[in-house]
């Protein structure tokens, strides 16, 4: 397995993640195209939180991105995996690839997520990636609608 390289994500990233497109349950997870993104200045298109977006790769394959933002007390992780390439593991490696750089940056900083209660495949990958569920599942309204979430933190 190659060791992934990490940088901050390009205009080129943005585009190939918005292109991206999730079956079934997962559709939720679907971006707006990249016009319609930049437009919006919401995610990583917004100019003020840009610098928390870095892209991860496999020699010179965009396989996915996170989200390092500090909040007052915790650092909030946000992933996405290329949908052509979940169920290998690429998932579990950006987040611990994320981890690092967000104990670099915010040494001491616990890691949290947020993720639908019934995305399992998810909650896995988190739990391998050395998360643990904090606390009861939660409502909660997003962009994309309301659902029932769990939090997970990693010290």
């Amino acid at each position: 397995m190659n060791q992934l390289t990490h940088r901050h994500i390009t205009d080129d990233d943005k585009k190939q993640i918005c292109s991206w497109k999730y079956e079934e349950e997962y559709e939720i997870y679907n971006l707006p195209p990249y016009e319609v993104m930049k437009s919006r200045q919401k995610g990583f298109m917004n100019p003020d939180n840009e610098k928390n977006y870095y892209a991860f790769l496999d020699k010179n394959e965009l396989v996915g991105f996170v989200n390092i933002s500090e909040r007052d007390a915790e650092v909030f992780i946000g992933v996405g995996v290329n949908p052509l390439l979940c169920g290998r593991h690429y998932g579990r490696r950006i987040l611990e690839g994320a981890y690092c750089i967000s104990k670099e940056l915010y040494p001491e900083k616990p890691l949290y997520l947020e993720v639908r209660a019934w995305n399992k495949r998810a909650v896995a990958c988190y739990k391998n990636a050395g998360f643990y569920i904090d606390g009861e599942p939660y409502e909660m309204t997003t962009e994309i609608g309301a659902d029932t979430f769990l939090r997970m933190v990693r010290e």
